[in-house]
């Protein structure tokens, strides 16, 4: 397929997929019940680190890590005493259990306390075009208090080869504004160009049969090829394929013949 042809036909899907019925079978819904700039980015924050496996479940689990949080995420990380630490017990989905969820509560409250909240955390360190090194530098911050050590797990590191498909997706939602109420566009600080697609088995197979991708692994390496190639389509808002790429996947079972 043609470039130009290639980029028709993507946009045509993301004109598709970024719309407001996408948002009725997604993780984003649950950011969507919060209108607080905070109570949005950390329950997007929460949700996007669940995001692995059924989509039914996700939402179901992280509905429930809501409502643990008194459905105010941000007054709880904020202000809650230990013991109400303990009304976290018991949560699990898949691995991400009850003592990794309080990590991440005692985690966010560091953020929020020390660094002036997830924003910035990422905006200071943020590279040209590349993600990579904000992502690293936050997993850092975010586990300089004491911690669990098998909670470290639950944040990739880019630096450490991961594509961070659960980050990039959540800072596609924090930045990105698509002027279709899908994406929230509340931080400021980043630009959309500035992007990583979300890399996953669904929209690596699918970038794979359309000829954006060669390298099998989904990898940072990967992730850097698709960037390249979709940037080459938008250079201002890549990331936008990654709604044709997973609408593609997940909803059409595309494969190229």
């Amino acid at each position: 397929m043609k470039k130009q042809d290639l980029k028709e036909f993507l946009d045509a899907k993301v004109a598709e997929y970024n719309h407001p019925r996408f948002i009725e079978s997604d993780p984003i819904q649950i950011p969507h019940q919060f209108s607080k700039k905070e109570d949005i980015e950390i329950a997007g924050f929460l949700t996007a680190t669940i995001s692995w496996g059924n989509r039914k479940s996700i939402i179901t689990n992280a509905n429930k890590m809501m409502a643990l949080l008194d459905q105010s995420p941000f007054d709880f990380v904020k202000n809650h005493e230990p013991s109400d630490l303990e009304r976290l017990r018991p949560f699990v989905h898949r691995t991400f259990n009850e003592d990794d969820f309080i990590q991440f509560i005692k985690s966010l409250n560091h953020i929020y306390t020390n660094h002036g909240g997830l924003e910035p955390v990422f905006a200071n360190h943020i590279e040209d075009f590349s993600t990579q090194n904000a992502i690293h530098q936050f997993k850092k911050y975010f586990f300089e208090i004491e911690h669990l050590p098998r909670t470290q797990k639950h944040v990739s590191d880019p630096l450490k080869n991961s594509a961070a498909k659960r980050i990039n997706m959540y800072l596609r939602w924090m930045v990105r504004n698509d002027n279709n109420g899908v994406d929230f566009g509340i931080w400021k600080s980043l630009s959309p160009a500035q992007l990583s697609c979300p890399l996953d088995v669904h929209s690596g197979n699918v970038a794979r049969s359309l000829g954006l991708l060669k390298r099998k692994q989904n990898d940072a390496k990967a992730l850097d090829e698709l960037d390249t190639a979709l940037r080459a389509l938008d250079n201002q808002d890549p990331v936008k394929y990654d709604f044709a790429l997973f609408g593609l996947g997940v909803f059409e079972g595309f494969s190229k013949t």
